[in-house]
């Protein structure tokens, strides 16, 4: 959909009504969001402390949030106060407040289109954080409001009972081999992936591309990632394209007849963090926008499944691998071009 068209869906008229009334753009910045002194954390600790608490709006797995909170806690004696919701019920509560004038968050950790939404609607401020230099490239986007903390990243997974690893196609040109008829298997709704690799070949090259292998092999496609891995580990989709890693990974190492690899260049959505520039506490929040960002907190994080954002950190990917990420641009103002294409040169083509 468009970027007007998404913006109605998130329910977010009432902000964009609100700006044209005039709600006021001014940040309330901290100096020290922007400070890069040899002294910056240590002025941040002491002004974070001041403030005591700040309030994180997140998509976060549950179950992963009291190990990245707590040790922060701890750590500093600062109370994060959490609401958790879906990617989109995060975006709507934090338009609806900025239209309401009501500046509750402080923090917001979210994916990368909704937080460049936010940045197009004036909702969050630049910050210049230490650890921008060690992440992946494209985890900072050149208006610095926000900052990929994780990566989900798409990989290709097969059956080992009936693949053998010397026969896995080492390029996407590959998969027009005959070997190929009615065992590729792909998700129904990867739109994003789809335009990445696509765009990545050359448009009108990748869609060809994709246009001969459907129409020479096939590819079935499914709806969830967890069904499409499901049905590897059953032998009925031989070769999944797209995957999360850490699904046949997991499922590989509790002994299911699967594993990974990938075709390059790898796909990957990133999740990141954002300060709100009216932000009632913005120190807490900035000294917990660098500790996600942190060697420690990047570390637990791969722990947790996700793939690191900061380089310094042991990542499950091969560290000479090129992986993209997908343009955050390009999910809100593109999607309806990329869906249609992708539904009409796969999912409607591809057979089952």
């Amino acid at each position: 959909m468009t970027w007007s068209t998404w913006m109605r869906r998130t329910g977010a008229a009432a902000l964009a009504l609100a700006l044209a009334q005039g709600v006021p753009a001014a940040a309330q910045d901290s100096a020290l969001l922007q400070y890069a002194g040899a002294d910056r954390h240590q002025k941040l600790v002491e002004a974070a402390r001041k403030e005591g608490t700040f309030t994180f709006y997140t998509t976060i797995a549950e179950k992963d949030i009291p190990p990245l909170i707590e040790p922060f806690e701890k750590k500093y004696g600062i109370k994060v106060r959490i609401w958790r919701a879906g990617t989109d019920k995060v975006l709507q509560r934090t338009l609806a407040e900025t239209a309401a004038r009501r500046y509750e968050v402080d923090a917001i950790h979210v994916g990368a289109p909704e937080l460049e939404a936010m940045h197009r609607e004036k909702i969050l401020q630049p910050v210049n954080s230490p650890y921008f230099a060690s992440l992946v490239k494209g985890a900072v986007p050149a208006h610095r409001e926000w900052a990929a903390t994780l990566l989900s990243v798409w990989v290709q997974a097969y059956n080992t009972n009936l693949i053998k690893k010397e026969d896995l196609p080492k390029t996407y040109q590959d998969l027009l081999d005959p070997r190929w008829k009615g065992r590729l298997g792909i998700e129904s709704k990867v739109q994003e992936w789809y335009s990445t690799v696509v765009t990545d070949m050359g448009e009108e090259k990748g869609i060809r591309l994709f246009r001969d292998i459907v129409e020479r092999n096939g590819i079935s496609a499914r709806k969830g990632h967890s069904l499409l891995n499901n049905m590897v580990i059953a032998g009925e989709v031989p070769l999944a394209l797209t995957v999360y890693n850490y699904m046949p990974q997991s499922a590989k190492d509790k002994g299911a007849p699967i594993d990974w690899f990938v075709l390059e260049p790898a796909v990957a959505r990133a999740n990141g963090i954002g300060i709100a520039r009216r932000a009632p506490h913005p120190n807490a929040a900035a000294l917990f926008y660098d500790y996600m960002l942190s060697p420690d907190v990047q570390k637990l994080l791969v722990s947790m499944d996700y793939v690191p954002t900061n380089t310094a950190v042991p990542s499950p990917l091969d560290k000479n691998l090129r992986v993209l990420l997908v343009d955050p641009a390009m999910a809100l103002d593109q999607i309806d071009k990329w869906t249609r294409s992708y539904e009409d040169v796969v999912t409607k083509r591809g057979g089952r």
